[in-house]
């Protein structure tokens, strides 16, 4: 009997197409994790964004002006106006009319709040690549744990199904019993209950089965028929508490906010220049005039008085401080967590060998209840409790080796440990 139920186990598992780094390849393929991706490549357009304020700013334009009285198509010095004043015949640079052709620019010689703000992008890059890989790390936790609870579940059906075959037996030979009026047919009525009660567990399994399949399908996009051997290479590694990173990166970025702000109320220094090609024609005779006009300066922006940017300073402030709270809250609760997990693990290692031990005596017992109950000397319902108590302890071993895997996932993704490195 044991070794038929090992290998009805194992067969399923013989014939799965997949494996357990598999489901991790097409779980980095999937919208889950793509999703993540995603604000990697928002946050590294951040950082190029604040970068990008350091360089110069050119625009190209084209314009036409009509003016109410004749306008200066550029300013002209009164050594050069006065000559032109006094000779009608030549164009004089006026019009109520002008078209205009040219470029300006204006870069950032030194303004400080920049630089601060590519730092700021640059945290805020490195903070999204830690959270998509503490992401991917829960999700390969689930499929692990879910897994884990796939096998739970098909082991428990098999040991159902052991029951069921160990009550159809006894059934065959009762039922000779009942047609010779050695056994009341009230007994078989109770085993008939028996077996009613074990398709009941079997079917509420079935309806968990398809949720576990559900939910490693949702990450993947892979429909498992069974569930996947699993071997453990490599325990959790404490350490650092890696699921904080996150949290750490924003927290530094938030100190960096509240620093840009300040730094926009130091002095600017900035570098502008422009050139216009102007053409019109000439109020005083009508000509044609073409005229070239350019300017390079530099420009020193000193603020004295922006209450609103001193409130920006104050609620970046606030931001830091939520941030700082939030980190230290998480922090207590991952540590009293990891503490727990830490703790529980030798437990349920012990309680895995207990069960193992009880197990095997139940078994024994059972095949004892069953010879007296067949020589009439135990109940139907004594005989049952039997039965159910081989199920119940197995049931209780196999829930606990998906604890163990559970636990040892919670603990790898609370200290950022690589999961692929742990599971073959």
């Amino acid at each position: 009997m044991k070794k038929t139920l090992l290998i009805a186990l194992s067969i399923p598992l013989l014939l799965q197409a997949y494996t357990i780094p598999e489901l991790f390849d097409a779980l980095k393929q999937h919208s889950q994790t793509r999703s993540d991706e995603m604000v990697v490549q928002k946050s590294q357009v951040g950082s190029d964004l604040a970068t990008s304020q350091l360089y110069p700013k050119v625009n190209l334009f084209v314009s036409y002006d009509h003016y109410s009285s004749p306008t200066g198509l550029l300013p002209v010095p009164p050594n050069e106006l006065l000559p032109m004043v006094s000779n009608p015949t030549v164009g004089q640079p006026f019009s109520n009319n002008i078209y205009k052709t040219g470029a300006n620019f204006t870069m950032p010689i030194f303004v400080k709040s920049i630089y601060t703000a590519a730092d700021k992008a640059l945290v805020l890059q490195k903070s999204a690549q830690a959270k998509k890989r503490i992401n991917l790390l829960k999700n390969e936790a689930i499929i692990v744990s879910t897994n884990a609870n796939y096998l739970y579940l098909v082991a428990l059906d098999k040991s159902l199904d052991a029951k069921k075959s160990s009550l159809l037996e006894t059934k065959k030979t009762l039922q000779i019993k009942v047609d010779n009026g050695r056994a009341a047919a009230s007994a078989l009525y109770k085993i008939n209950d028996g077996l009613n009660q074990v398709d009941i567990t079997k079917n509420s399994i079935a309806l968990q089965t398809q949720t576990v399949i559900s939910s490693i399908e949702t990450l993947t996009g892979i429909t498992l028929k069974a569930p996947i051997a699993m071997k453990q290479t490599n325990g959790y590694q404490k350490g650092n508490m890696g699921a904080l990173e996150p949290l750490r990166k924003k927290l530094a970025a938030d100190k960096l906010s509240i620093k840009i702000e300040k730094e926009k109320l130091y002095p600017a220094l900035l570098a502008h220049g422009s050139y216009a090609y102007s053409r019109a024609n000439a109020y005083n005779n009508d000509k044609t005039v073409n005229e070239n006009y350019g300017n390079i300066g530099l420009l020193l922006n000193i603020p004295l008085l922006q209450m609103s940017q001193h409130e920006s300073v104050a609620l970046s402030e606030v931001e830091a401080h939520s941030s700082e709270l939030q980190l230290l809250k998480t922090s207590d609760e991952l540590s009293s967590q990891a503490k727990m997990l830490e703790s529980s693990l030798p437990l349920l290692e012990n309680s895995k060998k207990l069960y193992k031990h009880s197990i095997e005596d139940k078994k024994k017992l059972l095949e004892i209840a069953k010879v007296n109950y067949q020589n009439g000397r135990l109940s139907t319902e004594e005989y049952l409790r039997y039965e159910d108590d081989v199920v119940s302890e197995q049931a209780k071993l196999y829930k606990t080796e998906a604890t163990i895997w559970q636990t040892q996932m919670q603990l790898a993704v609370i200290y950022a440990n690589n999961i692929e490195e742990m599971i073959q």
